[in-house]
């Protein structure tokens, strides 16, 4: 008993000395815990009764309510792929035109980055988390303020996205609100984006009369238009719809330019439940994916099978009031079911979570949008826009935020991942050597090492460290780390993927603003 008493802290001091080697070491690509398209799906709020009776719903919103305010472009796009247009301006779609525009819409879909390795392969339920939004506002933790957010926050944002894994694409979370003129507003936003990062791009344009000089800019990013063509590393987020069941002129304009760019599009259905949409979450989901497929008929119609991302993305109101609750259970609930009733229809899927009603990065923010993130990825949703960065419920930016939620969404990766039931996960003759032949714990033990990398998530930023050694550490504060990695990351060389001569290039050509003195 002296013995083995004696000899045991020299296995524990040997297995957390391995440990800590380990966890140094970066592992393959294919090796890690967590990665960027992990298939989820195993959580489904409807059960088989309900997703039919919320499909037949659809179907008839579609077919006996239809969709008004089209233009005149896109009347003419949907009537000839067979829509019925009728004297009281509204555009229905019969089953049989929803159907036929399911068999040739593209149920696989890869979106492409500027860098390859951030590919994204939207096949099945593979799950992406990305940032999204359009705050007019940035998180000031220091000042625990707000301040108008500006061209050089989006530069900082995707600048702190490219060194986070689990952030997997940069859409425009914020409005560049020191560009007053629109145009230039849309062109610098996107400059911006790829600018900071080689991860894939969403936007949004304000009018279609704006777009020729920016998708000159990616062709000039990309080498050429055809290079553009073949690897379209931007997204345009449309909000196509005006709910409730009204198309949106302007954004639909955008949309044509969009597609004809060969621009892949999300189609982004966006009403609030009890005020654009109705109050019960079957029905706002009921609501959003009808919009969603009448806009994928519009885009099919143009050119079969373009890449699409259908963005069923109801919001939730807090019916005290009638503001936006982003942080809720329900709306955690609404976006799952959307994932749901997009996967039934064999849809490339987007909608937004982590939407937190808080303010600042504190608990509220951590458990609003650690609930409906992982939701939304245990229930299969391709794209899980807006999972970062945000607060007061889309009002609010923080770069902070990026940061913590990196950590917050690892572990959501993690529940999306499961639990692998092999020979090799319940081998027997590991406890016989631990219980029978070893030590009575697995500490040190080769199957505990070969698997604490790649069975483990392990945080960057958060302390798991016990009361004692928290206290001899300075008794670091989360928010106080996260804005000192800021810091680093903001200080560091910044990205070169866009060389000094093209940046010139782009400067004479187009008015580029980032960097300019104020």
């Amino acid at each position: 008993m002296e013995d083995s008493v004696t000899s045991l802290p020299s296995r524990r001091s040997g297995g957390r000395l391995a440990r800590r080697q380990m966890r140094s070491m970066p592992l393959p690509e294919d090796r890690r815990p967590v990665y960027a398209g992990m298939k989820g799906g195993s959580y489904q709020p409807l059960d088989a009764a309900a997703v039919v009776a919320v499909e037949q719903t659809i179907y008839q919103i579609l077919d006996e309510l239809g969709l008004s305010q089209a233009p005149p472009s896109g009347v003419e796009y949907m009537r000839s792929a067979g829509a019925i247009y009728s004297d009281d301006g509204r555009v229905r779609f019969p089953r049989a035109v929803i159907d036929k525009t399911l068999e040739m819409a593209a149920s696989e879909l890869v979106l492409h980055a500027q860098d390859p390795k951030f590919d994204l392969n939207l096949l099945g339920q593979n799950v992406h988390f990305g940032t999204a939004g359009a705050a007019v506002h940035m998180v000031d933790v220091a000042a625990n303020n707000y301040r108008e957010s500006t061209l050089q926050d989006i530069y900082d944002a995707a600048r702190i996205v490219q060194q986070m894994d689990n952030i997997h694409f940069f859409q425009r979370p914020m409005v560049a609100r020191d560009i007053i003129d629109p145009a230039e507003m849309d062109l610098n936003t996107v400059y911006a984006a790829l600018k900071g990062t080689t991860k894939h791009l969403g936007t949004s344009f304000t009018e279609a009369e704006f777009m020729p000089d920016i998708i000159a800019m990616l062709h000039d990013i990309a080498g050429g238009e055809a290079a553009w063509r073949a690897r379209p590393f931007v997204s345009n987020s449309n909000c196509f719809v005006v709910p409730p069941l009204r198309f949106a002129t302007e954004s639909c304009l955008v949309m044509e330019v969009a597609v004809n760019a060969g621009m892949p599009v999300l189609l982004l259905s966006a009403g609030q439940a009890g005020a654009t949409a109705p109050a019960s979450i079957a029905g706002a989901v009921a609501q959003a994916v009808a919009e969603v497929l009448a806009g994928l008929v519009y885009v099919n119609a143009m050119s079969p099978g373009h890449p699409c991302v259908a963005g069923a993305w109801p919001f939730v109101s807090d019916l005290r009031t009638g503001a936006m609750s982003g942080g809720s259970g329900e709306q955690a609930l609404l976006t799952a079911a959307c994932a749901q009733m997009l996967n039934h229809f064999g849809l490339p899927s987007g909608s937004a979570a982590g939407m937190a009603d808080a303010k600042m990065p504190d608990a509220q923010s951590g458990y609003e949008k650690g609930i409906s993130n992982v939701m939304a990825g245990l229930a299969g949703l391709n794209m899980v826009y807006e999972s970062a960065g945000m607060h007061a419920s889309l009002m609010g930016f923080c770069h902070e935020s990026l940061i913590i939620d990196n950590d917050m969404l690892g572990q959501a990766m993690r529940c999306v991942r499961g639990i692998e039931v092999t020979p090799e996960t319940l081998d027997l003759s590991v406890l016989q050597d631990v219980c029978l032949d070893g030590p009575g714990h697995y500490l040190g033990h080769n199957h505990t090492i070969s698997l604490m990398q790649t069975e483990y998530v392990y945080p960057s930023l958060s302390d798991r460290s016990s009361p004692k050694e928290w206290e001899e550490n300075g008794k670091p504060n989360l928010v106080e780390q996260a804005t000192a990695r800021k810091e680093q990351i903001l200080a560091s060389p910044p990205p070169s993927h866009i060389s000094d001569q093209l940046d010139s290039t782009l400067r004479e050509k187009y008015p580029v603003h980032l960097g300019e003195k104020q």
